[in-house]
């Protein structure tokens, strides 16, 4: 919180946990302390994040499931409205048709549960916009949406502006906009018609990037 109040953020996205900390943010007590620094610095949390799916796959270990229902009611208690689930290394689902439907089931059992608490389940992969969709309307739920991070679309081979018209303004909750060892504006994406296609389809998401 103070790093992000001394580079001028106004919010940042928090981390569950991983499994050497048995994902501490479920802890009352430290989303309590949690929210007393935010109050404290002046830095909001944006959304909750569940960084370590990507090692422990959500599409196959069962201890996930709790993880993520879990996560629902953490993101409740600290006033966010967006949990990413990420599916990247063991938990990648590019060509995994197997962890592709599971993944739809176990998100048909809690998306009931993240709807009625208002939240919204995020998928940040390097699947396709079409992929994507494919699962969303499979879930048929308006709490799972795409977390959206530009440089892991073009790293996977998609045309980025393609790939936001195809998804929409209401397929995607919230963005990520990194660059991987470079800064923003250094890199190889085109961040000025990035902006220009974001405006065109009108998105707003949760008001975060």
């Amino acid at each position: 919180f103070d790093v992000a109040k001394e580079i001028g953020l106004e919010g940042i996205q928090v981390n569950l946990g991983g499994i050497k900390n048995n994902l501490h943010l479920r802890e009352p007590e430290r989303q309590r302390l949690y929210l007393e620094k935010s109050k404290e610095s002046g830095i909001r949390i944006s959304s909750l994040a569940i960084a370590e799916l990507n090692n422990v796959p959500y599409k196959e270990d069962t201890q996930t499931e709790a993880w993520v229902s879990n996560s629902i009611d953490v993101a409740k208690n600290l006033g966010v409205s967006v949990v990413l689930l990420a599916f990247f290394h063991k938990n990648d689902l590019r060509g995994d048709e197997k962890g592709k439907q599971e993944v739809i089931r176990r998100l048909k059992v809690v998306a009931p549960k993240a709807e009625r608490m208002g939240i919204t389940l995020g998928i940040e992969s390097y699947l396709s916009a079409n992929e994507l969709v494919d699962i969303i309307q499979k879930v048929g739920s308006k709490s799972v949406k795409v977390y959206y991070d530009f440089r892991n679309s073009a790293d996977a081979g998609y045309d980025v502006i393609k790939e936001i018209k195809f998804l929409g303004k209401d397929a995607i909750c919230e963005l990520h906009m990194k660059e991987n060892g470079f800064l923003l504006g250094k890199g190889t994406l085109d961040w000025k018609r990035i902006g220009e296609t974001l405006m065109e389809i009108d998105y707003v998401g949760d008001g975060w990037m």
